[in-house]
């Protein structure tokens, strides 16, 4: 790694001019533990990390129905927004750019992170509550998974009220003093739900057809774009994800729609996550190759990829930008570190959820770490998948 890496070139998003080509990808944390409101800790971690080219946030609830993770923020109430103009304060005071990724979890939640209330989804579908991972933190403070509960299938009007909360994150997140926002349409959340065959067997206009499965994120971005301009609003999208066991039966045929979809909205860019390669099972020669070829917007890519690989990405044209996960819980100044060729540090095994400022920002700036390893090219934590 040199001086010259491509991660360090400039990029115009937009008209939002990025110093790098690295992005910081979301990550759940889960540090807002009174009533989904941003912490003065949760603003001295991102602020440290304000060199990326591009930070998006950790993915934030748009509604007291999405809660995939316990302890995770919220952009639906006042508090929540007051909590996060302090986030966005220190990061840009550091001279970084900020989105906020806007969540919701569908059925991937239980009764008890919502009031006691089922998980809602498009189908009620729950076939396999047990691969769905749902985290919460006990009483002894320890945070683990615990078991999802079943869902049921939202009504016309659950669905009309989710698009709006997802409208009102947006305008939230902008009254936040975000740059822009990212919809997280990844991962097996509500949007990656409605998109897909198996989890969306409805028989209304959100259901059938790919084009109709596409209609609850059509409708998403566009009361978004309502009240800001789309070349501020990111999509992510993981398109052959096992996580949280989306089984799309044509994965190919749904994402060739999606992408397509996507560029004629002009979003500012679409966040392509390859979730399998945490276990060792890339796709991202494949969602990149499927991409460029109906997709001609910025592409930013995530998903286990060392800084070489990434490199790579960048200079051979697959990529516009790379987000680290990992990375950057172990190095908020990750961007000089490639930039001197400084080693990366490795992430403790502890401190990735709840907790304090404990293996959250306590981590050292500055090169070579005693103790720690280079990051591994395929190794990122559960913190990275939300």
């Amino acid at each position: 790694m040199s001086s010259l890496s491509p991660l360090l070139d400039g990029y115009d998003l937009s008209g939002l001019h990025l110093p790098n080509r690295v992005a910081m990808a979301p990550m759940t944390r889960s540090r807002a533990p009174s009533q989904g409101r941003p912490t003065e800790l949760m603003a001295s971690y991102y602020a440290q990390r304000a060199s990326a080219g591009l930070i998006i946030s950790e993915a934030t609830n748009v509604n007291a129905a999405s809660a995939a993770f316990d302890l995770t923020p919220g952009i639906f109430a006042a508090g929540q927004i007051e909590g996060w103009r302090k986030v966005t304060s220190q990061v840009h005071a550091e001279g970084g750019r900020i989105f906020m990724q806007l969540w919701h979890g569908g059925r991937v939640s239980s009764f008890a992170l919502l009031g006691g209330d089922a998980p809602l989804s498009p189908s009620g579908v729950n076939d396999d509550l047990e691969q769905l991972q749902v985290w919460a933190q006990l009483h002894n403070g320890q945070y683990t998974k615990i078991h999802a509960t079943p869902s049921r299938a939202m009504s016309l009007d659950e669905i009309r009220l989710t698009v709006d909360a997802f409208k009102q994150g947006a305008a939230n997140a902008i009254a936040a003093g975000f740059d822009g926002v990212e919809v997280h349409a990844a991962n097996g959340y509500l949007p990656h739900q409605f998109l897909s065959s198996t989890l969306n067997t409805r028989d209304d206009r959100y259901g059938g057809s790919v084009a109709n499965r596409a209609n609850f994120l059509r409708e998403i971005i566009t009361e978004i774009g309502s009240v800001m301009p789309l070349e501020r609003v990111g999509v992510r999208i993981s398109p052959y994800a096992h996580y949280n066991n989306v089984r799309d039966a044509d994965p190919d045929g749904t994402y060739d729609y999606v992408g397509k979809m996507l560029g004629e909205f002009g979003v500012a860019y679409v966040h392509a996550a390859d979730t399998n390669g945490w276990s060792g099972q890339p796709d991202l020669p494949r969602i990149v190759g499927r991409l460029r070829r109906v997709y001609s917007g910025t592409l930013m890519v995530n998903g286990g990829i060392s800084v070489n690989a990434a490199e790579a990405l960048i200079r051979e044209g697959d990529a516009d930008l790379v987000a680290f996960a990992r990375a950057y819980i172990a190095n908020p100044d990750l961007v000089e570190r490639i930039g001197t060729g400084s080693p990366l540090a490795a992430p403790k095994a502890t401190g990735w959820y709840g907790g304090d400022a404990a293996g959250y920002i306590d981590y050292p700036f500055g090169g070579s770490v005693t103790g720690h390893t280079p990051t591994d090219a395929r190794a990122e934590p559960r913190a990275a998948q939300a």
